[in-house]
């Protein structure tokens, strides 16, 4: 298939096979043999999660939809004894290889019968293992979150539409841009979401007949505000309800006859294709990887070919062809005009981002209110993703029926009246925009409980979301607390996590630390790289976070780091001799870069300084050593695709749930709440938005560190140690079961 981003990454980890190969240019190497299939080495996968493509090739192969083909491959792989095989790919690919499995025991005869191999070695290679993984810009595959490259591709667009936004807004112009996806939206989609576009066009949902009127209506009412920019995103699959596509030419065509407005087009093409990889992709490809070897390990002559895929923020494994079937289900739903079934066909993921996107791009604010008065309050350090949590909130309230109150500088402003209401327009433009545009401080509310009651009271605040960091968590459980004594703390609230640091009780990620795991990345590749002339160097970075050690473990995982020193688990000088040691070691092979990351509170006695002395100390002639302490930088910048994303989703479902919580609340002509489920966090967890009491999280919390007691990533630490060649033992008590994907459509169909 075409390359793809971050191939590399999950090849990686197929090094854990004593025998591990790799096939150039894909089936075409496995047909051809020969060189085209080599050994793959720890040395040979260094280096590559940060490059883009494919390092061993891939291509379309005629060759291998013949059984001819496929027995010239199968011949390939019994002489050189290989009997697991793992896939990256799309659908094509995929059902190739299952194909190829199937197949496998008449190969063998066949190949018996012709004296090209003998019965010893058909005996040795009588049953072969496969396992695939997604690798598909276009996020098409049905059975997983996202495939690989999907959020690099996502990166790559929203570079664009940020820069094009910049000189739309100049000069008040109308902007069509048209991205991939041939049969599949979620590119368009997401993109749509992130950058708040006016329209969106997509194959699964093709637009209602009168559509072009609703269009310029739209686009005209958005200028009427005061809006100087339009952004229509188009997938390339774009269609009508009759199936007659819908290209850029024409929507700009309709725009300019019927609206006058000055209107360009960007189609993005290949360059969606290109690039770095971004952190979640190399995450995602080397937890993947790991899991496709750990799969391949245990599968036996009766386990189905299965594809590893993620689910929320877990691996999963599902039968290939289920997958496959589901995919090509949503087509079918496409052709038959079953739009609704192929939206739900696509996944809850989808579903939820198409129904997000309906409700805050479509809908206009009612002309009946529901005299409901909801607070947004950014608390904490600021962090890439809150502007665009804000500005889903206020529109999903606004669309309620409710007042929407904008709260300045945190619980200060609370306490200090410094608050007015926030309209629609108001939040145009905010969710790629960085920081915090309310305004936001760490201080907390308990010194100042009395003051804040006074203008809950004062300004008729009937519901309170908190949108922040572990300020926020903690500052949420005083109000709670507080409801013993100020009756005018009886609303419902919600707290967002959103903090660089992902430390927040209740949810697995956090708004913002994407972006700041992007940011360190990004860094930790131009450091690396300015070694590449002087070679034999180790450099030590300190990442921020606290005491939570996400930051530097996923980075560690992202950069291809040795160590990451985190407060979570305990290192002592024996541990740092093993380091060093470790990177004397690596010094004689080929690859002659080391990378450590220290989190800022990992140990108050190892500080940076300590470990840079040390390591240079007892490297002297082997390498030398080089700190950098990363700082601020990974709070600012502007938000990655998927804070943008999920604080959008964030803001709109927690005024979702606010507004089902008041008229449960609403007693006798006013609102009281003071059980424990009318103050929560919404937050992930494995695979859903959940709301959690605050009061229960409580004690999942370890509030001197602030951090929670339970952390789901420390599981993945290890594969880390496993990639720096560490000669450590993967715990696989939680490995992914066999699971199932639901066939038929919605209708039964």
């Amino acid at each position: 298939s075409y390359p793809l981003l971050d191939y590399a990454s999950g090849i990686i980890t197929a090094s854990i096979f004593n025998n591990c190969v790799f096939c150039l240019q894909g089936y075409q190497g496995l047909v051809d043999g020969g060189d085209n299939i080599c050994p793959a080495t720890w040395e040979s996968v260094s280096m590559m999660l940060q490059l883009g493509g494919t390092v061993i090739g891939s291509a379309r192969c005629q060759d291998f939809r013949t059984r001819e083909g496929r027995m010239k491959a199968a011949c390939n792989l019994v002489k050189l004894g290989i009997t697991n095989l793992c896939v990256i790919g799309g659908d094509g690919s995929l059902t190739g290889a299952n194909q190829f499995r199937t197949e496998w025991s008449g190969l063998l005869g066949d190949l018996v019968k012709a004296g090209k191999i003998t019965d010893t070695e058909a005996k040795k290679s009588s049953h072969l293992n496969i396992v695939g993984m997604v690798g598909s810009i276009d996020n098409d595959f049905c059975g997983t979150d996202m495939t690989i490259g999907t959020d690099s591709a996502l990166h790559r667009i929203i570079e664009v539409v940020d820069a094009i936004t910049t000189t739309a807004q100049s000069h008040q112009r109308t902007f069509i841009l048209e991205v991939m996806g041939r049969h599949c939206g979620y590119l368009a989609l997401v993109s749509a979401l992130s950058c708040g576009a006016d329209w969106v066009f997509i194959p699964e949902m093709p637009p209602d007949e009168d559509w072009e009127d609703h269009l310029c209506r739209r686009l005209a009412d958005q200028r009427s505000r005061g809006s100087r920019l339009n952004v229509i995103i188009v997938a390339e699959g774009a269609m009508s309800r009759d199936g007659k596509p819908i290209t850029s030419e024409q929507i700009k065509k309709l725009v300019t006859d019927r609206l006058g407005f000055d209107t360009r087009i960007t189609v993005l093409g290949h360059v969606q294709r290109g690039g770095t990889p971004s952190a979640f992709d190399r995450i995602l490809g080397s937890r993947m990887g790991v899991e496709a070897v750990m799969a391949l390990l245990e599968a036996t002559p009766q386990t189905p070919a299965c594809v590893v895929s993620l689910s929320g923020n877990q691996a999963v494994r599902l039968p290939l062809m289920e997958c496959v079937q589901v995919t090509k289900d949503v087509t079918t739903a496409m052709a038959e005009g079953r739009f609704e079934d192929a939206i739900k066909l696509r996944g809850k993921s989808f579903e939820n981002n198409w129904n997000t996107y309906k409700l805050l791009a479509h809908i206009n604010p009612p002309d009946v209110k529901s005299n409901i008065n909801v607070a947004i309050v950014n608390v904490g350090a600021p962090c890439a993703g809150m502007n665009a949590a804000v500005r889903s909130a206020v529109r999903m309230g606004l669309i309620q029926g409710h007042t929407m109150l904008a709260v300045h500088d945190g619980f200060d402003g609370l306490a200090h009246g410094q608050i007015e209401p926030i309209t629609w327009t108001s939040v145009t433009g905010w969710t790629g925009k960085g920081g915090s545009m309310l305004g936001t401080k760490r201080s907390l509310p308990g010194k100042i409980l009395e003051e804040i009651s006074e203008n809950i009271a004062k300004f008729s605040i009937h519901a309170l979301v908190i949108i922040g960091g572990f300020e926020a968590y903690v500052g949420g459980l005083e109000l709670v607390q507080a409801r013993e004594k100020y009756e005018e703390m009886c609303i419902p609230m919600v707290v967002i996590p959103a903090t660089v640091s992902n430390n927040i009780p209740g949810s697995d990620f956090s708004i913002g630390a994407d972006t700041a795991l992007n940011t360190i990345t990004g860094t930790c590749d131009r450091i690396k790289q300015s070694a590449a002339g002087t070679k034999r160097r180790v450099f030590i970075i300190e990442t921020m976070g606290g005491y939570c050690g996400y930051l530097a473990t996923m980075a560690g995982l992202a950069a291809g780091a040795d160590a990451a020193y985190i407060y979570e688990e305990k290192f002592g000088i024996r541990d740092l001799e093993v380091n060093v040691q470790h990177l004397v070691n690596k010094m004689k092979t080929t690859v002659k870069r080391g990378l450590i990351l220290r989190n800022e509170n990992s140990n108050a006695n190892y500080t940076t300084d300590f470990i840079f002395n040390l390591y240079s100390e007892e490297g002297k002639g082997i390498f030398d050593c080089r700190k950098n302490v990363l700082g601020h930088m990974q709070q600012g910048g502007t938000p990655t695709p998927f804070d943008r994303n999920f604080g959008t989703k964030m803001g709109a479902k927690s005024v979702l749930w606010l507004t089902e919580k008041l008229r449960e609340c609403y007693r006798h002509g006013r609102i009281f709440a003071n059980t424990p489920d009318s103050a929560c966090v919404l937050g992930m967890r494995k695979r859903a938005l959940t709301f959690q009491p605050l009061s229960e999280l409580k004690e999942d919390t370890d509030l001197e560190h602030r951090i929670p007691k339970t952390q789901w990533w420390l599981k993945i630490r290890p594969i880390m140690k496993i990639l720096a060649k560490y000669d450590i033992k993967l715990d696989t008590s939680e490995h992914a079961d066999m699971e199932h994907v639901i066939k038929k459509s919605p209708l039964g169909k």
